[in-house]
């Protein structure tokens, strides 16, 4: 898929810039915003302040624990712990049996915090609002190119499907990461050099009839927008799981395949106008 602003639908691969309005614009353009490369900052020998016990329970929904909203040592920044709604449909109505319509909820920047240093990765509590910004448009972007792909194989009547669970798999890349990075090995200037610099596998499920599709996301870094935006590409397709995921990867492969050709005047006659087939 080519790597625009704003890709036409079904595009896996879409390159976007936060709008005028996001604090994004303040950071770098190159690279993720989080230091995964830095080694885990050793914590002091005097006892941890982290309550271990609840981060010991994973949420089967998204392979989290339960995050505390407290600062935690060596953060000498107070973060807000207000948590924002997403867009991305958590429940659809009827399934609760409350006929309420449920949304995921992303995290406070204070628990953002709180898992990064969970892992070890030690991003500058200044930065951490800076970098939820980026984290929840982006997740916004991809399951707007979840839904391109959905609606491709959706019947009339059919309700929206909705993110059922999710984990994140930033030091395993996907076969088509890996494959792109040896296109950009044998061929770089050609093909980008770059690994992406995280990776989510989402499980949709579809209310009609309650199947679960897995979607892998590989998250890159893109060069600034002309206007000195950073940019970020996201390479979103449904993972090769079903002989109904393969038939829309290769359709949408070759729908690729022609839009190139046309782009490049295939098909048209030298007065400019497309040439009819003689009967």
């Amino acid at each position: 898929m080519g790597q625009s602003i704003s890709s036409p639908p079904p595009a896996t691969v879409t390159r976007t810039s936060p709008p005028s309005s996001c604090p994004m614009h303040d950071v770098p353009s190159t690279g993720c915003p989080i230091q995964h490369n830095n080694p885990p900052v050793a914590k002091p020998s005097g006892g941890c302040p982290i309550d271990h016990s609840s981060f010991n329970t994973l949420n089967p929904t998204n392979q989290m624990p339960n995050l505390p909203q407290t600062p935690i040592s060596p953060q000498a920044v107070p973060l807000p712990t207000e948590r924002t709604m997403s867009s991305i449909p958590r429940v659809v109505d009827g399934e609760t049996k409350t006929d309420t319509h449920q949304t995921w909820e992303y995290p406070s920047p204070q628990q953002f915090y709180n898992a990064l240093v969970r892992k070890g990765l030690d991003t500058p509590p200044e930065h951490i609002e800076t970098v939820v910004e980026i984290h929840n448009f982006l997740n916004e972007r991809a399951w707007g190119e979840v839904m391109k792909w959905e609606r491709r194989v959706a019947q009339e009547g059919d309700e929206e499907p909705h993110l059922a669970r999710f984990k994140g798999r930033p030091g395993e890349m996907s076969p088509k990461a890996r494959f792109w990075m040896l296109a950009g090995w044998l061929l770089p200037s050609r093909f980008n050099t770059e690994p992406p610099f995280d990776r989510h596998d989402w499980i949709v499920r579809r209310p009609r009839d309650g199947t679960e599709v897995r979607y892998v996301i590989d998250y890159y870094s893109a060069p600034s927008t002309p206007n000195g935006d950073p940019g970020f590409a996201l390479d979103v397709r449904p993972a090769l799981d079903s002989l109904e995921s393969v038939q829309q990867r290769v359709a949408v492969g070759m729908d690729d395949v022609w839009e190139g050709l046309r782009e490049k005047g295939w098909g048209k006659s030298e007065r400019g106008g497309t040439q009819q087939a003689r009967s």
